[in-house]
């Protein structure tokens, strides 16, 4: 009787070790005895995965020597700050290219002129900067450009315009009357074709003269003619 007895402690004692064998290996495997999912412990956060950046690219970056805009509109300027510092591919206008009318704005008293281009040729051309602007024999040019950069070069295609405004005088100054408004036109470098004649185009057809102040300046080519408009009218110009 006691050897039974001592065999079957012995027994007993032999299956709980093995039980607690058994418990310690599944946890050390790693098991959901907590609750806890071992595909979620070994699969990385996908917040750690990170997915490389595109890199810029080179169209929206390389602009010609003045101008594309784009526009691109583009931020203003781009990264020089100079919205002419050349993104387009399309050549500079020239006289056989355009069909130049100048215009006054009603109850304006003559202060200040609009001129407007519109491309007459089969291909887009680009109008850079702002344009050379003189009057006639009286007053040489080219006068001075006033700060009105536009947020895009003026890139116009097939019978597109494209304007820019012209300060003549202010109200109490003393003025000269001319007969011409004389024009010419810059390459995609600022300040290039400076030497170049310019073209004599005939006052609006309303009065046919012009009164010019000791002053007169002009804006920066532009599509938009409200830009126009409010470089003129609202930056305490006139």
């Amino acid at each position: 009787m006691r050897t039974v007895q001592n065999s079957w402690r012995t027994y007993a004692l032999g299956v709980a070790a093995i039980a607690a064998l058994l418990s310690a290996t599944a946890c050390e495997s790693g098991g959901t005895a907590k609750g806890k999912s071992p595909t979620a412990s070994r699969t990385p956060s996908a917040t750690r995965t990170t997915t490389p950046s595109p890199e810029p690219s080179t169209a929206d970056t390389a602009r010609p020597g003045g101008g594309g805009t784009t526009d691109a509109a583009p931020s203003p300027g781009g990264s020089s700050g100079n919205p002419d510092d050349g993104r387009t591919g399309t050549a500079a206008c020239n006289d056989n290219d355009l069909s130049i009318t100048t215009s006054f704005w009603r109850q304006d008293s003559g202060q200040n002129v609009l001129v407007t281009a519109r491309n007459l040729s089969g291909k887009a051309c680009t109008l850079y900067h702002y344009p050379y602007v003189g009057f006639g024999a009286e007053i040489e040019g080219p006068i001075e450009v006033m700060a009105s950069r536009p947020r895009a070069i003026a890139t116009i295609g097939p019978k597109e315009k494209a304007y820019a405004g012209v300060f003549l005088f202010r109200g109490s100054e003393r003025t000269v009357a001319v007969e011409a408004l004389s024009i010419g036109y810059q390459d995609r470098a600022l300040n290039s074709n400076r030497d170049v004649a310019m073209l004599d185009i005939a006052p609006p057809d309303e009065i046919g003269f012009l009164n010019v102040g000791t002053n007169p300046r002009v804006t920066y080519w532009n599509r938009d003619l409200g830009a126009i408009e409010t470089f003129l009218f609202r930056s305490g110009t006139s």
